[in-house]
């Protein structure tokens, strides 16, 4: 296939982690690109619709005591804040199941025909039927939105390739926890798994869509 070109009927739209902790409930909650990435991802979420493109939301399925999360041992915590005296906390999730730090926000708010993946780890396909879903379907191809996207994204790509899955990625419809980490997988890791484009030109080839 020409990598300007997606066949709709094979086409799958999965927005990842856009969740009220990392959107609405952050420090920089007003922050500018945060509200790009929201703007930009219902700007997809309304194109798929458009389309009849299938919309899947991944959500954390957390207990709020942690009991379901092995005990990695790491050199920090999620902040790459070293452990002090070298000992590992116990993991809790800010995002519990039924939290609503872990709904996904107003602005997306699904739709009864949409479909809901929970997940239990940062890869949307570990243990989840995602695979199942997308295979039912004659889905091929991924177009991608969400955060963060050196965690989640990142698993979620490199889970896909190894599947044979297309991902087109959004750029600006994803978010890092720094410019710098997300322009670095943009630019020089997921162009080998992936095709990365803007919300502008996903949309453009959503437009310009066959069905076969």
């Amino acid at each position: 296939m020409n990598v300007n070109q997606i066949v709709l009927s094979k086409t799958a739209m999965l927005f990842f982690d856009i969740l009220n902790i990392y959107y609405h409930g952050a420090t920089h909650e007003t922050d500018e690109h945060r509200r790009l990435v929201v703007a930009n991802a219902v700007r997809l979420r309304d194109a798929a619709r458009k389309t009849a493109i299938p919309i899947l939301f991944v959500q954390p399925n957390h207990r709020p005591d942690g009991a379901t999360d092995g005990p990695i041992v790491t050199d920090t915590d999620m902040q790459l804040r070293p452990w002090p005296n070298g000992q590992c906390a116990p993991k809790t999730s800010p995002a519990s199941t039924g939290s609503w730090e872990a709904q996904i926000i107003d602005e997306l708010k699904p739709d009864p025909t949409d479909y809901i993946v929970p997940k239990f780890r940062w890869s949307a396909f570990y243990q989840t039927y995602l695979d199942l879903a997308l295979r039912a379907r004659g889905i091929d191809t991924i177009i991608l939105s969400g955060g963060s996207t050196e965690i989640g994204i990142a698993s979620t790509v490199y889970a896909a390739r190894d599947m044979d899955y297309s991902f087109i990625i959004a750029r600006d419809a994803c978010l890092g926890s720094s410019v710098e980490c997300h322009n670095m997988l943009m630019d020089k890791v997921f162009p080998r798994m992936a095709r990365i484009l803007s919300t502008d030109q996903v949309l453009e080839m959503m437009r310009r869509g066959v069905r076969v």
